[in-house]
């Protein structure tokens, strides 16, 4: 694999800076190729054409990684299912995306390139079948929502109950999720909130970004009654039963959800972990489940709770940026970390874990942005 992730990594910085086109001029080609196609996917593409090129950098970057690779390809097959993407549909979009990458490297694209990103495509594709034909669920779920709370100005925290099939995940994971009566055929990712539960109920915790059609449809639209779709879970941020390492979270924001659903996990048998939450926001409106996870610190004596604001300069508490405050409160290198935020949250906080030296392999996070 060593020769063929440096093939596939060094032909990507031909095209990385006109990643945008890319996508582009491959979801146009994808389309005049497969008409019927078009009708799976939402009217405005621009954030499809995002998680096509996330998809394509993780592939890549897992490449050297055959488990995560493996993992990750057949959860992405599963998740496509919800366009109904079938096996006959995989060979017309490996061709367009030779092509639009081929079109944007230009006259440094040679014929090793073209074969790796031809054999790299392949297995990718048969991968994700695997996961597809393996997967024994629907397509997604149809789930009710059975409450909805608006905790601040643009955050919303949603319980949902999946309607005729259980919907089988880990604390830790996320779900893609449709509001067909708002914003139907447009699909965004949250992190499931809560441990499984018997009654099969699932939480999500919302914020509403700036024109961003679903995530304000969930907050300010939504009502009990509704129904909304979920796809298959996916992500690899969850707990490693048979580590005793200590453990710390870091939430940024609605970050929260994941990291709140690993410590009712937790809750269920931990005995010996010591469990420290780190949760950070812009202001103490912000911080909208605070009051949570302190009953949760009450109950549990493992576990303590930091709470922290960037930019709200009478909060009683601790102030800053929360990886900062993480730092303070080292040293680190023996425990297990869990971080979920923001883009821009997550890699800073994975720069001050470097600088800490947390050996990577025990840091788990998932790059879907804030959730």
């Amino acid at each position: 694999m060593g020769n063929l992730s440096r093939l596939l990594k060094e032909s990507w910085t031909l095209v990385e800076e006109h990643q945008d086109k890319v996508a582009g001029y491959f979801y146009a080609r994808m389309f005049l190729s497969n008409p019927e196609l078009r009708s799976l996917f939402p009217v405005h593409m621009d954030v499809q054409r995002a998680r096509l090129l996330g998809a394509i950098v993780t592939a890549v970057q897992t490449l050297d990684d055959p488990e995560r690779f493996d993992e990750y390809l057949r959860a992405l097959g599963r998740d496509h299912r919800k366009f109904h993407v079938g096996p006959e549909h995989y060979q017309g979009v490996g061709e367009a995306l030779l092509e639009a990458l081929r079109t944007f490297a230009g006259e440094y694209w040679g014929v090793e390139y073209e074969q790796a990103w031809s054999d790299a495509y392949a297995v990718i594709s048969k991968k994700m079948m695997a996961g597809a034909e393996a997967d024994t669920n629907p397509p997604f779920w149809h789930a009710e929502v059975v409450s909805h709370e608006r905790r601040s100005r643009d955050i919303a925290v949603l319980s949902l109950r999946p309607l005729q099939h259980p919907l089988a995940y880990r604390a830790g994971q996320y779900v893609s999720v449709e509001a067909p009566r708002y914003r139907p055929r447009l699909w965004r990712t949250y992190s499931i909130a809560n441990a499984p539960r018997k009654d099969g109920t699932l939480d999500f915790h919302v914020r509403a970004l700036g024109a961003g059609w679903v995530s304000s449809a969930l907050v300010r639209r939504v009502q009990p009654g509704d129904l909304l779709r979920l796809a298959a879970p996916m992500g690899t941020m969850t707990l490693d039963r048979k580590s005793n390492r200590d453990v710390v979270c870091v939430a940024g924001g609605t970050g929260l959800a994941p990291i709140k659903a690993l410590v009712e996990e937790l809750a269920r048998y931990n005995r010996s972990r010591w469990v420290h939450v780190f949760y950070g926001a812009k202001d103490r409106e912000d911080l909208y489940d605070l009051a949570d996870l302190e009953k949760l610190a009450a109950r549990h004596p493992w576990l303590s709770v930091v709470p922290a604001c960037s930019e709200d300069a009478s909060f009683p508490g601790e102030r800053g940026n929360i990886n900062e405050i993480v730092a303070r409160y080292g040293p680190w290198i023996d425990h297990d970390f869990f971080v979920s935020g923001s883009p821009t949250m997550v890699k800073a906080t994975l720069r001050t874990l470097a600088e800490l030296q947390v050996p990577p392999l025990r840091i788990r996070y998932d790059a879907l942005g804030e959730p």
